[in-house]
């Protein structure tokens, strides 16, 4: 008899995470995960003593998937790019934006704490060469901008507009032309 195949954790949280993006955290359980796996629920316990330990693994492994999928621009105007990609991430991964911007998950830090985190500063510094600003300026900017564009996000992730990709790069090249220009007067 062939011997039984060793189910890892990265291979739970793999599952766990297929599970999220294709009908949001509420599937996420030991038994589904399992069913996907085609294993026993004994396995996910093993590596995971409660759902919520595994669904933490899962909320990692979508935020990291989020950021490569943002930084995955090429070409010019990276903060044009950025901004449509994180749209786009709305758009086609529904059920990840819900779970990563509106479960709750990034509760306990408001849009202060993301605009100093570390993890922010190398599209800060993109963002300060592309607009010929300083720091304080590029923060400035990305948090209006940023709230345009999580707004955009919110409503496609939500089914509540179409996505015309040409209307919102155009919104978002004016806003941030606009931004640009009101800082240099000040």
């Amino acid at each position: 008899m062939p011997p039984k195949a060793k189910i890892t954790k990265q291979m739970i949280v793999d599952a766990g995470f297929e599970l999220a993006r294709e009908g949001g955290m509420e599937h996420v359980n030991a038994r589904a995960v399992a069913e996907k796996l085609g294993c026993s629920t004994q396995p996910v316990m093993y590596h995971f003593q409660t759902i919520e330990e595994l669904k933490t693994a899962v909320y990692q492994k979508a935020d990291a998937y989020h950021t490569a999928y943002l930084m995955d621009t090429q070409g010019a105007e990276p903060m044009l790019q950025m901004g449509l990609s994180y749209v786009r991430f709305a758009q086609q991964e529904k059920q990840l934006f819900r779970l990563l911007f509106q479960s709750g998950g990034f509760s306990g830090q408001n849009l202060n704490d993301l605009i100093n985190a570390a993890e922010l500063r190398p599209i800060l510094t993109v963002l300060e060469e592309e607009a010929s600003v300083g720091e304080e300026q590029a923060k400035t900017i990305f948090r209006l901008l940023f709230l345009l564009v999580h707004g955009y996000a919110g409503m496609l992730a939500n089914n509540a507009m179409e996505y015309d990709e040409h209307a919102v790069a155009e919104d978002l090249t004016r806003a941030f032309e606009g931004i640009c220009h009101s800082m240099k007067e000040d």
